[in-house]
């Protein structure tokens, strides 16, 4: 834990008893839809229904859009437009000439009853919470069977865009913006875990579900998945184990056990993607290194190994502290026991003293590795993980 005692001061505290003093508006329509996975199939699909009809009479603050509208928002969904394509359906770029707004229109997947349920729970978490650090639900469409999603367009695209396997040409982004993102990422999970309430679990945190906007300011979005944690007395909620493989805690993929420390090994594994330019599964590697978080184990307790880790598009310019206290950070987050993981709040302190330590470096002009090389600096012990 030493990474985190020389980052952590009083505001700890203070952060933490937010969880228990403070609660989100809408509470009480965020557990409305708390039972949701426990009820029959025919009920679900009746409650789901009725709840989507309520939306239309005034529950919700996103604005109603006509299916027709949001057509030519796109161009009949134009695939000239089309921005990505995920699990739960397609986006597309769209201008609503009446507010003369550039957005991202998400048309689910009309296939079954999955698509319906997350249509509601991300309409819901979306319109109640609201946050710098999650994405913006400009409105959406329940018209017959269309159901459609409209956001503030997000002009850099994802992280994942802007991080793993460049394009020839693209600049990559540098270790002060990977660091500004990272701490930006971490603050919206505070927000879910620790300030929302009943909390909210975001189950599927992934580079591309991280948008930037045209500062390369971070946004959560994608809440399909997304779960009321566990309350009063109880450790975790049940459920049904979900989202992107190399992702998931491992007590939630053997046992379906879900609590917020599963979001934060989430959020230790993109950090690890952020660090190291490399893909958490990619197969067009050796064996050993197809799995991130199985080849960085071993390296994360030899600190002579850590300038191996650093991403190599990086050419070096990183502050070499920085780096060891980046991957102490990752380490803690990616521990196999859920209960030694640090809170979401622990992590954003500790990002926050680093990103300003690093930017401190920055101007001065001290502290930066001059090449790549993994032997540059090669000696010592972990003592400085802390400092």
């Amino acid at each position: 834990m030493s990474c985190f005692q020389c980052c952590m001061t009083d505001e700890r505290n203070s952060k933490r008893s937010k969880k228990g003093s403070k609660e989100s508006a809408g509470g009480k329509a965020l557990n409305a839809f708390a039972n949701i996975s426990l009820r029959s199939d025919s009920s679900r699909r009746r409650y789901i229904a009725d709840e989507i009809k309520k939306i239309g009479k005034g529950n919700i603050s996103a604005e109603i859009l006509s299916y027709r509208e949001l057509s030519a928002a796109t161009q009949n969904f134009n695939a000239d437009n089309l921005l990505g394509e995920g699990g739960f359906g397609r986006v597309y770029r769209g201008f609503l000439e009446r507010t003369n707004q550039v957005v991202a229109v998400k048309q689910l997947d009309r296939n079954g009853f999955q698509g319906n349920r997350e249509f509601l729970v991300e309409v819901l978490i979306l319109s109640l919470l609201h946050h710098p650090h999650l994405v913006n639900l400009v409105g959406y469409c329940a018209d017959g069977d269309q159901r459609i999603l409209v956001y503030d367009y997000m002009p850099n695209g994802s992280l994942e865009d802007h991080l793993l396997e460049l394009p020839p040409g693209k600049k990559p982004l540098d270790w002060n913006t990977r660091m500004r993102i990272a701490v930006g990422a971490a603050k919206g999970l505070e927000y879910l875990h620790e300030t929302a309430n009943p909390p909210v679990i975001y189950r599927d945190f992934k580079a591309s579900n991280i948008l930037l906007d045209e500062n390369f300011n971070p946004k959560l979005s994608d809440f399909g998945l997304a779960k009321l944690g566990p309350t009063g007395d109880k450790t975790h909620v049940s459920t049904r184990v979900m989202g992107t493989y190399g992702y998931c805690a491992p007590e939630y993929a053997l046992t379906g056990q879900l609590t917020t420390k599963s979001d934060v090994y989430s959020f230790g594994v993109v950090f690890l993607e952020m660090i190291t330019g490399r893909r958490v599964i990619d197969y067009s590697r050796s064996s050993e290194e197809q799995n991130l978080v199985a080849w960085a184990t071993p390296l994360l307790k030899d600190r002579r190994k850590f300038t191996l880790m650093a991403d190599p598009l990086l050419e070096g310019k990183y502050p070499l502290k920085g780096l060891y206290q980046a991957l102490a950070v990752a380490a803690m987050c990616l521990q196999e026991e859920a209960s030694i993981r640090p809170l979401i709040s622990d992590v954003v302190t500790a990002l926050e003293y680093l990103a300003l330590k690093n930017s401190d470096e920055d101007e001065g002009g001290n502290d930066y590795v001059n090449s790549a090389s993994p032997d540059s600096h090669s000696d010592g012990d972990h003592s400085e993980f802390g400092r």
